[in-house]
C-alpha cells in the first residue's frame, strides 16, 4: 500500500497536471486574417469565392473553434479541469451568443430577397442548433448540436457556389447590412453598460424616455445603484472579450463580402475604424488576473478599459447603420 508521503506526492502531481491543462485549456484566441483564412478555405476545396462565402466561412470557422479548440468546448464540463474553470467557459459563451445572433440575420434577412421569400433549409437547420443550451452535457449535447450546425452551413456554403442550385442565394444589400448592425449595436450597448457597472454608479430609469405615451408592464424605481458583484468581474470581462472577438471577425467578412454597398455608400473607412476598435479589445493581459479599480483609483480597471472601446465601436456602428439607411 502507498504511504502518506506518497499519497500526497500523488496528489499534488496530479494537481499540478490539472493546473497546467487548464492553463493551456484556458488560452485565449488571437484574431486571424479573415480574408487569408477564407482564401485558403476555397483553395482546399476548390471552391470559387461568391457573395457570403466569406461571410458564412467564418460563421464555420467561430463556431468550429469553439468546440475543436484545445480541450473542446468547456462550458458544459462535468469532469476536472473543464468543471473549475470560468473564464473560457464565459468567453466561449460570449463568442456563441454572435454566432446565434448571425446565423438568424443569414436566415431572416441575408439568404431571403423580400419577406415573403423562404427561408433556406440548411440556414434553419444550423441557426436552431446553435440556440440548444450551451451548458446540456447528454442527450443532446451542446457539442453534437453545434457540430450538426457546423454541418449545415457547409451544405449551404456549397449550395451557395454551386450554378445549378440556385436556391441556395445571400443578398448584400445595404438594408440586409443595416438589419444585422443594428443587432450589434443593441449587443455591444449592452457589453458597455455591463463593462461599466464593474464600478458601482447610480442610474437613472430612462427605459421610457422621449415617449410620454409609452408604459411598461410592472412599475421600476426612477433610479437604481448598478454594479457588478466582485465574483462576476472577471466573468463579464471574459464573456465580453469573447463577443467582441466573434463580432471583429464578423464585421472583417462583411466588409469583404458587402464591399460594393459599402463602397457605394463611401462607407469603407467607417467599417475600418469600427474594426481597429474591437481589435483593441483583444490586446494582451499583462496580469494574472482582472484588476477592478475605481475609476481614478491607484489600481486599474480592465473592465473600463474595454468599455471605452466598446463604446467607440458601437458609436461608430450606429454612424455607420444611419449611412447605410440612407438613400
Amino acid at each position: 500500500m502507498l504511504g502518506k508521503k506518497s499519497i500526497i506526492s500523488l496528489l499534488s502531481i496530479i494537481a499540478v497536471l490539472i493546473w497546467a491543462v487548464s492553463i493551456w485549456w484556458g488560452w485565449m484566441p488571437s484574431a486571424y486574417n479573415v480574408q487569408q483564412k477564407t482564401t485558403e478555405t476555397a483553395q482546399i476545396n476548390n471552391h470559387k469565392m461568391v457573395s457570403g462565402y466569406t461571410t458564412t466561412s467564418t460563421l464555420i470557422d467561430v463556431t468550429d473553434w469553439l468546440i475543436n479548440k484545445p480541450g473542446g468546448f468547456l462550458a458544459n464540463d462535468m469532469t476536472p479541469p473543464g468543471i473549475f474553470m470560468d473564464n473560457m467557459p464565459a468567453f466561449e459563451y460570449g463568442a456563441l451568443e454572435q454566432t446565434r445572433d448571425l446565423a438568424l440575420a443569414m436566415r431572416l434577412d441575408f439568404s431571403r430577397s423580400q419577406s415573403q421569400s423562404t427561408g433556406d433549409k440548411d440556414l434553419e437547420i444550423a441557426q436552431s442548433k446553435l440556440n440548444i443550451s450551451h451548458t446540456s452535457w447528454q442527450l443532446p449535447s451542446a457539442e453534437s448540436e453545434y457540430t450538426d450546425a457546423i454541418n449545415a452551413l457547409k451544405r449551404y456554403r456549397t449550395r451557395l457556389i454551386s450554378e445549378t442550385a440556385t436556391d441556395a442565394q445571400f443578398y448584400t444589400r445595404a438594408d440586409n447590412l443595416g438589419d444585422w448592425l443594428r443587432e450589434v449595436e443593441k449587443r455591444l450597448g449592452s457589453i458597455s453598460h455591463r463593462l461599466s457597472a464593474s464600478v458601482g454608479h447610480d442610474r437613472f430609469n430612462t427605459a421610457l424616455s422621449g415617449d410620454p405615451s409609452a408604459k411598461q408592464s410592472t412599475e421600476t424605481a426612477s433610479e437604481s445603484m448598478v454594479k457588478t458583484s466582485w465574483w462576476k468581474i472577471d466573468d463579464v470581462f471574459y464573456e465580453s472579450r469573447g463577443a467582441t472577438w466573434a463580432i471583429l471577425h464578423f464585421l472583417k467578412a462583411v466588409e469583404i463580402d458587402f464591399s460594393d454597398v459599402l463602397e457605394k455608400k463611401n462607407a469603407q473607412a467607417s467599417l475600418k475604424q469600427i474594426i481597429r476598435d474591437l481589435e483593441s479589445t483583444q490586446d494582451p493581459i499583462w496580469t494574472p488576473m482582472i484588476l477592478n479599480g475605481s475609476g481614478f483609483g491607484l489600481l486599474a480597471n480592465h473592465s473600463l478599459v474595454m468599455a471605452n472601446y466598446v463604446s467607440r465601436a458601437n458609436a461608430a456602428l450606429i454612424d455607420l447603420r444611419r449611412l447605410l439607411e440612407q438613400g
